[in-house]
């Protein structure tokens, strides 16, 4: 059985991990310790067990979440490989112990607090050795991160310009696909290359729509988290925030994808300016450990009416092969055609496969060509859709 006042006490003395304790959980449980009636107890525990739940209902993956997500001092020096003060070793070492035994509280531990009564709300927990866990995590930094990147795998940035996590991700697999393999296969083997620490380039994606380009980028994602590659997906309004962004991952151990959806530019967008600096590798907008992968519908990106050709500029020429050229500048450039009739029909009849739809291929056939006609063009998207609407 746990002591809760030797474990109260325990923490009390935590120090790098103090950010850890000003959450709302161990608010409720300092509250609880400091208690003086069995009342005041009841509703400090009813509270604290109410946190456990909002999390899942787990002590112990709560706080070992809350641990592993905490950015101190200790860390961010593992991270960059510098050596730690040894008070602070120490230290980490005494307070990943303490939290440990915190976290392996059970509700049994609490009841015994509650003498003559039979029902309080309980909660899940288990043995566990953060200290053990921790060293793990430190050894393998490069593919297992720190703070919030520790956790999740793909990111969007706030209005403010600071990084946040995606709550509910794509989960799209790089089984999911039919078709353009070879297409897939190029961006794969370049986010290869960047999770090695080769150069990489980076990517521009570009073709017809519903044609996967977005879903291939969330794919690698995925496939390669476990390996230390996450995804920040920024707004073309938001492009002005690419050298904060970079500053902030540049000396971070893990990898990452920037990721621009569906971009395009008017001639006079000064957003253009900022995405340009950055492909050309100005030092200001550039992380070693970071590609930019863009996806658009147009292979130029840039949208310009003949009008604007015709203008008044003196050096028109130079300035129109400038916008065009942008897409130039991205090294690796993959096309997703639209898909021709063979590749449509076949997609549709793995998609009705995986679905386990019970139709002659002929009739199937039939039935996805006129829900093209009345749909618009071929294409992967347009597949899943007339699959989804069989089902």
């Amino acid at each position: 059985m746990a002591n809760l006042n030797k474990i109260y006490s325990g923490l009390c003395a935590v120090s790098v991990f103090s950010e850890v304790l000003k959450s709302n959980l161990f608010c409720r449980f300092f509250d609880y310790c400091h208690g003086k009636t069995i009342d005041e107890k009841m509703i400090s525990y009813s509270k604290f067990v109410g946190e456990i739940y909002k999390n899942g209902g787990d002590l112990t993956d709560m706080v070992r979440k809350a641990v592993f997500e905490d950015e101190n001092v200790y860390i961010k020096n593992a991270a960059k490989g510098t050596n730690v003060n040894g008070h602070i070793a120490d230290a980490v070492n005494y307070e990943l112990g303490i939290l440990s035994e915190f976290a392996s509280i059970t509700t049994d531990d609490f009841h015994r607090d509650f003498h003559g009564i039979d029902y309080i709300p309980a909660f899940d927990s288990k043995e566990i050795d953060l200290k053990k866990e921790y060293a793990m995590r430190v050894a393998n930094i490069k593919k297992c991160g720190y703070g919030i990147f520790s956790s999740h795998g793909m990111f969007r940035i706030a209005d403010d310009g600071a990084i946040i996590p995606i709550m509910s991700p794509d989960k799209t697999t790089m089984d999911s696909f039919v078709g353009y393999k070879e297409e897939r296969q190029r961006i794969l083997a370049n986010t290869e290359m960047l999770l090695s620490g080769r150069p990489a380039a980076n990517a521009l994606l570009y073709g017809d729509a519903g044609t996967g380009k977005s879903s291939t980028v969330k794919a690698i994602t995925n496939h390669f988290f476990s390996e230390g590659l996450r995804l920040i997906e920024v707004r073309k309004n938001q492009l002005l925030y690419l050298p904060k962004i970079m500053g902030e991952i540049s000396e971070n151990p893990l990898k990452f994808i920037i990721f621009i959806d569906d971009l395009s530019f008017n001639t006079n967008d000064d957003n253009f300016s900022m995405l340009k600096a950055t492909l050309e590798g100005s030092a200001s907008a550039k992380a070693d450990n970071a590609v930019i992968y863009a996806t658009s519908n147009r292979r130029h990106i840039i949208k310009e009416s003949f009008g604007e050709r015709e203008g008044s500029d003196v050096h028109r020429n130079d300035t129109v092969q400038e916008t065009l050229s942008l897409s130039e500048r991205f090294g690796l450039r993959v096309l997703f055609a639209k898909p021709e009739k063979r590749l449509y029909l076949e997609i549709v009849k793995e998609l009705a496969r995986r679905k386990g739809l019970d139709i002659p291929p002929a009739e199937l056939e039939v039935k996805a060509e006129a829900f093209v006609l009345r749909h618009g063009y071929r294409s992967a998207r347009c597949a899943e859709q007339f699959i989804d609407s069989l089902m």
